[in-house]
C-alpha cells in the first residue's frame, strides 16, 4: 500500500483511555501558575492533568477544557491578556481541528487547524467585517473569494 494511504489513528480526546480514577483540586505550580480541575496520578505517583480544568499562567494567560495526560487535547478555550482568544479543538497542546481564533482588533478566522496553523476550508472576517472564505495552508491562502453580504 501506499504511504500517501496509510491513515494514522489519533488518540481519541472525547474518552479518555481507562487509567487511575480522576480527582478534583488545585494545584499551584512552582513558578506561580495554578489549575484547578480534575486530574489522576499514574502507579509512579506522578500528577497528570486529565479530565476538564482552567489552568492560569502568571502572566493572565487562561486555558479552560479538557486535558488528555497532562496536554491540552479535546474542546477548550484559550485567552490572552491582549484580548487574543482561540476557542475550538486542541490535540497534544495546538491548534487542531475546528476552531475560531480572534485577534485583539475582532478580526476572526473561523475554521481547520492544524498543529497551529489555518489550514484547510475557513472564513476570515476583518475589522470591517468583510468576509474571505477559501483554502487555507499555513499562512498563505490562495484563490480566496470575497464573500458579499447584500442587505435587502
Amino acid at each position: 500500500m501506499p504511504a500517501k494511504d496509510k491513515k494514522v489513528k489519533q488518540p481519541s480526546v472525547e474518552e479518555p483511555e481507562k487509567g487511575p480514577p480522576l480527582q478534583k483540586g488545585v494545584y499551584i505550580f512552582p513558578n506561580g501558575d495554578k489549575y484547578d480541575g480534575e486530574y489522576s496520578q499514574s502507579d509512579t505517583g506522578v500528577l497528570e492533568r486529565n479530565g476538564v480544568g482552567t489552568h492560569t499562567t502568571k502572566d493572565g494567560v487562561v486555558y479552560t477544557g479538557r486535558w488528555v495526560q497532562d496536554k491540552m487535547s479535546g474542546q477548550g478555550k484559550l485567552v490572552h491578556p491582549s484580548g487574543a482568544v482561540y476557542d475550538g479543538e486542541f490535540y497534544n497542546n495546538t491548534f487542531h481541528g475546528r476552531g475560531k481564533y480572534i485577534w485583539p482588533d475582532g478580526s476572526f478566522y473561523e475554521g481547520n487547524w492544524e498543529e497551529n496553523k489555518m489550514e484547510g476550508d475557513g472564513e476570515f472576517i476583518d475589522t470591517e467585517g468583510q468576509t474571505w472564505t477559501g483554502t487555507f495552508r499555513h499562512r498563505a491562502a490562495p484563490g480566496l473569494r470575497f464573500k458579499l453580504n447584500l442587505e435587502i
